[in-house]
């Protein structure tokens, strides 16, 4: 399960989601900046408040890193 929180404005958020389509990633989005729970569950993953924040099954990868979520995907 791939969980994103992410705001409106956010660059690398909509670049992390078009990865995800493009890949045919299912992924659950949280907009940090409209729903408080989803933020402060983000903050208690992550320790950041910036986004996006992206949990792999549990695995927490702070910004947009590829690399990072290509190797937790396995793809």
């Amino acid at each position: 399960m791939v969980k994103i929180y992410t705001t409106p404005t956010c660059v690398y958020c909509k670049m992390a989601k078009d990865f995800f389509a493009k890949n045919n990633i299912k992924f659950e989005e949280h907009n940090v900046a409209e729903d408080d729970r989803a933020r402060e569950e983000m903050i208690a993953k992550s320790h950041q408040l910036g986004v996006p924040v992206i949990d792999v099954d549990g695995e927490i990868v702070v910004g947009f890193n590829r690399p990072e979520i290509q190797r937790l995907l396995k793809i």
